[in-house]
């Protein structure tokens, strides 16, 4: 589990979990901060001591190799994990002459440590300044006399409500800024290296040869960057988005949950006479079915410490008035557990104090609004796909006129006999007008087309399961669908499908259609941080759905695929120094297989001698013999010497090499260091 994401609505509840959240944030960009220190005093060393040049270049792919990327959310994306193992391969720039260290990378990760570290940094201060000053000015205005003045009680209050705004909004900066560092580190801090890696080989005396042992990790780390760029730029703008909605309407994006409630509140302590009560903040938790209010004491300023908890079960809950308790904002809790015990609490505000009575079975109800959307006639959308214009570049990623495509729009929705509208034969219904009304219509459904209740499990397969074993739970879980639901998505699917077929045309290839139909085709109930972070595994699914359609939209499947079961992740390996038997690459990466297409022909060719098997092996399990030693660069690969003989041989999907058991060991054999039998 990698970072957990900030949601800008924790702001307002500032909780525990939060903290340490945000604890797990700074702790991971102060290591960041150490690790760009380290390196550039390792880089400077390596300039300066030629006569050390060895040892330092040992100890600067040392520090590399140490240091790790984390990540927000449940899982990494295949452009994650191949960034995350550029830092994995150390041995590569040993012996590598280090020139141009200054300009290409000292200064570039000096940048990003002054200017965004920093920053992170100064947010930091402003964020723990203004905690200070709020919370200190919340336990005054509570410690403050109901018989005070009307005048007196409001100006307080109004002090308090502009210090809570200007904490809580320092709160949302301070979050948004923790995760721009954290996304933003992964390509500011990479890029660097890779330019100076670049140039590395320049000067290499032997840099061909590495060079074109790098060449293809280098196109799929550049496309893997790009990629990881791109989504930064979309979920940067959507989180800001989100950040100014709960900003304008915080109340609206309050955490709440039908199973529990949770929120601070001040528990008055009594002592035995003279010494009076006292008055303890704590972290409360009511969950509402069996009536039990856990309590949590936590103070933010003391270093936010956890102190023990507290549980009881709730009896009643009755509102405190101020004739009998100088205090505001009060409720009297009768325990079950203790029948004579009366639990004397103190919410933060007026607002809070409905919340928690609502909550607790109070007389006052919190307002709920519930808005209802009709369900729109599935029989338009079939109109949408008669039309021409197939090889129009830039099909479905343009925009139409807005006016226009409302009107088209809301003519389908309306007019019953829109299903016989001739699209291409009209002049005002353009390409670009039809597509975007498709995609206007299709976000617009009250509900998504794969559904709010299928959405965690098709998100699922795409974090955590093999390129096979995806297609197989995804074809599972679109026969869950709905009837209606599922020839709908046939229909959009089969249609997309011929559009990326003519993506030489119109430009639009899987991975671009899947990034504009993502978040169309499906999207979470509930809009969070965690929710715009999935947004790249949307965008997997649906590629999945435009390749694979016709298997996934036809025959229901057989049986149901169990994830546990399949590997959790295809290995992705990068190139090492080939042996003088022109030992084959392994390297396997969904994302650039168009790229890799030629050199995967090419690796056919290459392997006369043992092409003619191929056929036999998908049919049936053979046998080989080693007629070569091999010593394994990877934990999938086996080990072995001459004579060795090896069972249950087959083709593996990566080129040059077969999958085989030695030892009851299963793994891959470089297809040109054995023999079949």
């Amino acid at each position: 589990m990698g970072l957990h994401p900030l949601e800008f609505s924790e702001c307002y509840l500032d909780s525990p979990a939060f903290r340490e959240k945000i604890k797990a944030h700074e702790a991971e960009l102060d290591k960041t901060g150490r690790f760009i220190k380290e390196l550039y005093k390792d880089g400077k060393n390596l300039i300066n001591a030629t006569k050390q040049l060895s040892l330092a270049q040992k100890k600067f792919a040392q520090c590399l190799g140490e240091f790790k990327f984390e990540y927000i959310g449940d899982d990494k994306t295949d452009d994650e994990k191949c960034i995350g193992e550029f830092f994995f391969s150390p041995d590569i720039f040993i012996c590598a002459r280090m020139r141009n260290i200054t300009e290409t990378l000292m200064k570039p990760l000096e940048k990003f440590r002054k200017d965004q570290l920093g920053s992170a940094k100064a947010e930091r201060k402003r964020y723990e300044k203004e905690t200070e000053k709020y919370y200190s000015s919340l336990e005054k205005l509570l410690n403050m006399s109901a018989k005070k003045k009307e005048p007196q009680l409001q100006e307080a209050d109004m002090a308090v409500e502009v210090m809570r705004q200007h904490f809580q909004v320092s709160s949302l900066e301070y979050v948004c800024k923790l995760q721009e560092i954290q996304e933003r580190k992964k390509f500011e801090c990479v890029e660097p290296m890779l330019a100076f890696f670049q140039t590395v080989f320049t000067f290499y005396h032997q840099g061909y040869e590495l060079a074109k042992d790098f060449d293809h990790y280098k196109k799929a780390l550049q496309i893997n960057i790009q990629n990881t760029r791109s989504r930064f730029e979309g979920t940067r703008s959507e989180v800001f988005e989100l950040m100014k909605r709960i900003k304008d309407s915080p109340q609206e994006y309050r955490q709440t949950s039908p199973i529990s409630s949770e929120g601070y509140l001040y528990v008055q302590e009594k002592r035995p006479p003279p010494f009076g009560s006292s008055w303890v903040k704590r972290y409360s938790t009511f969950v509402k079915e069996q009536k039990i209010l856990h309590m949590k004491t936590f103070d933010q300023r003391s270093g936010g410490k956890l102190g023990e908890t507290e549980s009881v079960t709730i009896k009643s809950c009755v509102r405190k008035t101020t004739d009998t308790l100088d205090r505001r904002f009060c409720l009297d809790i009768e325990i079950t557990d203790r029948p004579i015990t009366v639990l004397t609490v103190q919410a933060l505000s007026e607002d809070d104090h409905r919340f928690w009575m609502h909550a607790m079975g109070g007389k006052e109800p919190v307002r709920q609004s519930f808005t209802s959307a009709s369900n729109s006639s599935m029989k338009t959308i079939l109109c949408v796909f008669i039309f021409t214009g197939i090889n129009d570049q830039g099909l479905y990623r343009v925009v139409g006129v807005s006016s226009k495509v409302q009107k088209l729009l809301s003519f389908m929705i309306v007019d019953e006999k829109s299903c016989e509208i001739d699209l291409a034969a009209s002049e005002d219904w353009d390409v670009k007008t039809i597509t975007s009304a498709l995609k206007l219509y299709l976000r617009s459904l009250p509900e998504p087309l794969m559904t709010y209740e299928l959405y965690k499990e098709f998100i699922v397969p795409a974090k955590s399961a093999t390129p096979e074993s995806r297609v197989q739970a995804i074809h599972c879980l679109v026969h869950k669908l709905p009837e209606r639901n599922r020839l709908v998505l046939s229909l959009v699917t089969k249609h997309l499908a011929k559009v990326a077929a003519n993506s030489k045309q119109n430009l639009m290839t899987v991975a671009n259609l899947g990034v504009v139909f993502g978040p169309t085709l499906m999207r979470p109930q509930e809009e969070t941080v965690a929710a715009i972070m999935d947004l790249k595994f949307q965008n997997i699914v649906v590629e999945i759905l435009i390749e694979q359609h016709e298997k996934i939209c036809g025959d229901a499947p057989s049986s149901s695929p169990s994830l546990a079961a399949t590997p959790l992740s295809a290995p992705t390996r990068q190139s090492k120094s080939l042996s003088r038997q022109n030992r084959p690459l392994a390297v396997y990466n969904p994302q650039v297989l168009d790229i890799q297409t030629g050199m995967r022909d090419q690796s056919a060719l290459s392997a006369v001698s043992s092409g003619k098997h191929h056929k036999e092996l998908y049919v049936t399990l053979m046998k080989a013999k080693a007629v070569y030693p091999c010593e394994a660069e990877h934990d999938s690969e086996l080990s072995f010497q001459v004579g060795a003989i090896f069972h249950d041989v087959t083709l593996s999907r990566e080129p040059g090499w077969l999958e085989g058991v030695l030892e009851g060991k299963r793994g891959l054999i470089p297809e040109n260091y054995v023999e079949i039998l």
